[in-house]
């Protein structure tokens, strides 16, 4: 009797630990998080005259030129230097690899706030970056559902030093050197 119970438990074993194995072995989904997010503190914010050479590209925050962008999506990089100007007020910048295909940069333009700004960026690290004043976070692509996390916490223009301005009624890109042109 004792040998049967024996075999039974080895059989019933032989079949358990595999299951448990193989499904152990089952790739977990990540839960989205911002944990990859890039905190700047400390940034200055006078405006000069001429390019600046920023340690971010694209930039979160420094000197820069007296006028800022109007809102909106474009469809070649914008001047840097107005840009920050941008972020000073709180407009979320979205921008993205050039030849990124033309329905994800539709998507980004569907979920660019009202005070954001759109733009390709050459050289960036990633196909789509997220900023605000000081605060970046690089993306996989369009529907990374980071975007809209981080809109969430950010996108109201908290981080930035002159909170509650917009860039409404800024320049047109043409107008600065540069110049990117409206989408």
């Amino acid at each position: 009797m004792l040998a049967l119970v024996g075999a039974v438990a080895v059989v019933a074993a032989a079949v358990v630990v595999p299951i448990l194995v193989t499904r152990s072995e089952e790739p977990v989904e990540q839960q989205a998080t911002l944990a990859a997010i890039e905190q700047y503190a400390d940034l200055r914010r006078d405006h000069v005259e001429g390019s600046v050479d920023y340690p971010q590209s694209p930039p979160v925050g420094g000197p820069h030129a007296q006028e800022w962008l109007d809102c909106g999506a474009y469809d070649t990089q914008v001047p840097a230097e107005n840009l920050v100007h941008d972020l000073e007020h709180g407009t979320v910048v979205l921008t993205y690899e050039p030849g990124l295909p033309a329905d994800d940069v539709a998507a980004l333009a569907d979920a660019l706030p009202a005070n954001g700004i759109l733009s390709p960026w050459e050289g960036q690290a990633a196909p789509v970056v997220v900023t605000v004043w000081g605060v970046q976070l690089e993306l996989e692509g369009a529907d990374d559902p980071r975007l809209a996390m981080f809109l969430q916490e950010f996108g109201h223009g908290e981080t930035a030093p002159e909170f509650g301005a917009s860039c409404e009624g800024g320049i047109d890109p043409a107008d600065a050197a540069g110049a990117g042109t409206p989408v």
